[in-house]
C-alpha cells in the first residue's frame, strides 16, 4: 500500500519544538518521529483539557505505526526520551514516600495497619495484568503511557485471562470511569477519568491479533499510519544520526519544566476553537461524512467520527507547546489558525492512512457483540459460560450456538471436548 506522506505544510508550521525533532529525519522516519512524539507528548500535559460534545477531553492519543521489518520504523523509540524524565522523577519521589512510610509502620506498631501509597509510573509495560493496570491507573494523577514496539506483546497480554484490558483502553480513550472488584486479590479499583496514551509499532501481521477487525471499537480510536515500502540502507555514521539522541534530550528537559509549570496549577487550563474553527470544522467534517457515505462505506463512519475528536486533541498538544509554558491558572488557550490548519491537514492525512488499513482488513471478523461476550469468557470456558453471559445481553441460545459454529470455522476458537472450549 503507498499511503501518503504527511504534507510539508505541516511541518512548516510546526511549533518549533517538535521542528527541531523532526528536521534530522526526511520521508517515512520523519512521518513516524512526528506521530510518536505527539504520543508521547500527548501524556505530558496535564491541567489542560477542552470541552468536546457536551464532555470534558484531554490531550492522550492513541497511535499505531504498521509497517513491514526493517523499514524504518524504529525511530519511534526515540520519542520515549521525550517523558523519561518526567517518568524518573514520579517513579522515585513514589518509591522515597513509600519507604517513609513503610519504615514508620515498623517504628510505630500502632501503625501497622496503615496502607502506604502505591508506587506511582509515568511510563507502563504492556505486559501487565488487568489489575495491576488498575492499579497503575487508579494511582497517576495526569495519567499513563503504555508504549510497546511489538505490537503482538500487547496482543499476547489481551488473549489472556489475566490481562485482557481491551475494555479498559476503549473506555480510557474517552475517559469513561473503570472499576474493578476482585475477591481473590482482595481488590477494588475505581478511577473517575482514566487518561491513558498508547504509542505501538508492528508488522501487518501482528496488526490482526491485536485490532482484531475493523469492527472492534478499538481500531477506530487509533491514529494508524502504515505503509509497506522497505528503508534503503541509509549512512550509520552520517553526524545527524549521531545527534538524535541529544536534540530529544535538549526538548525533553523543556518537557520536563513545562510539565512542571501545568502540574503545579490549582485550576486547569481550558482549550478552545475560535467561533470561525468551530464552523470550519463542522463543515470540513460534514463533507468528509458525505464523501465517506457516496463513495466508501458507512461502516467507516465511527472512524471519522473518532478522528474529529483526534483533530481537536491534535490542536490542543500543538497549542499548548506552541505557549511554551505561558500558563496560569483558569486561563484558556485558544486555538491559533495555524495549529487549526495543519491539525485538520495531519487528520485528513492519518485518516486516509486508517481506511487504508480498514479496506484491507477481513470484514465481519468479530462483531462489537462478538468481543463483548468473547472478553466477559476465560481462556477455557465451557457452552454453559457462553449461553450465561448471552442471557445477560438478551441473545437466543439458538444464536449463541451459531456463534460457537462460526469463531470454530474463523479458528476463533477451537472445541477441546463435548462442551468445552478454548480461545486461540
Amino acid at each position: 500500500m503507498r499511503n501518503r506522506l504527511i504534507n510539508q505544510e505541516v511541518y512548516n508550521n510546526l511549533p518549533k519544538e517538535l521542528k527541531t525533532l523532526t528536521n534530522n529525519f526526511e520521508g517515512r522516519e520523519r512521518d513516524i518521529v512526528l506521530l510518536s512524539s505527539l504520543g508521547v507528548l500527548s501524556n505530558c500535559l496535564p491541567n489542560i483539557r477542552g470541552n468536546y460534545d457536551g464532555d470534558t477531553v484531554y490531550p492522550h492519543l492513541y497511535i499505531l505505526i504498521v509497517a513491514p521489518p526493517a523499514s524504518g520504523k524504529g525511530v519511534m523509540n526515540y520519542s520515549r526520551i521525550l517523558i523519561e524524565p518526567i517518568h524518573k522523577k514520579i517513579l522515585e519521589e513514589s518509591k522515597i514516600e513509600k519507604k517513609i512510610c513503610e519504615d514508620f509502620k515498623k517504628k510505630n506498631k500502632e501503625n501497622k495497619n496503615d496502607v502506604c501509597p502505591n508506587i506511582q509510573l509515568k511510563i507502563v509495560p504492556a505486559n501487565i495484568s488487568t489489575s495491576e493496570l488498575y492499579s497503575f491507573l487508579g494511582n497517576s494523577k495526569h495519567g499513563l503511557l503504555v508504549m510497546e514496539s511489538e505490537a503482538d506483546t500487547l496482543s499476547t497480554m489481551m488473549n489472556n485471562d489475566w490481562s485482557n484490558y481491551n475494555d479498559v483502553l476503549r473506555k480510557c480513550f474517552h475517559h469513561e470511569p473503570l472499576s474493578i472488584a476482585r475477591k481473590i486479590e482482595d481488590l477494588y479499583e475505581e478511577i473517575n477519568e482514566p487518561k491513558m496514551a498508547v504509542l505501538i509499532s508492528g508488522t501487518p501481521g501482528q496488526l490482526k491479533p491485536f485490532l482484531k477487525s475493523r469492527e472492534n471499537g478499538l481500531f477506530s480510536r487509533f491514529i494508524l499510519y502504515s505503509f509497506d515500502e522497505l528503508s534503503e540502507f541509509k549512512d550509520v555514521f552520517a553526524s545527524k544520526t549521531n545527534d538524535n539522541k541529544s536534540i530529544f534530550k535538549v526538548v525533553a528537559a523543556k518537557i520536563f519544566e513545562l510539565y512542571g509549570k501545568l502540574s503545579e496549577l490549582k485550576e486547569p487550563i481550558v482549550f478552545e476553537f475560535t467561533e470561525n474553527q468551530k464552523k470550519r470544522f463542522v463543515s470540513t467534517l460534514d463533507s468528509m461524512w458525505k464523501d465517506i457515505v457516496s463513495n466508501h462505506t458507512d461502516a467507516f463512519i465511527p472512524n471519522l467520527n473518532r478522528h474529529a475528536l483526534i483533530l481537536y486533541r491534535i490542536a490542543m498538544i500543538f497549542s499548548a507547546i506552541r505557549n511554551e509554558g505561558d500558563f496560569f491558572d483558569g486561563n484558556k488557550i485558544v486555538c491559533n489558525n495555524r495549529d487549526f490548519l495543519i491539525a485538520l491537514k495531519l487528520t485528513q492525512t492519518i485518516l486516509r492512512h486508517s481506511q487504508t488499513v480498514f479496506d484491507s482488513m477481513e470484514t465481519g471478523l468479530l462483531s462489537i457483540q462478538d468481543e463483548e461476550i468473547l472478553d466477559a469468557l476465560k481462556s477455557n470456558f465451557t457452552r454453559q459460560d457462553i449461553l450465561l453471559k448471552g442471557g445477560e445481553l438478551n441473545i437466543p441460545n439458538r444464536t449463541l450456538d451459531d456463534k460457537l459454529a462460526q469463531w470454530q470455522k474463523k479458528k476463533i476458537i477451537k472445541k477441546v471436548s463435548k462442551g468445552m472450549y478454548k480461545k486461540l
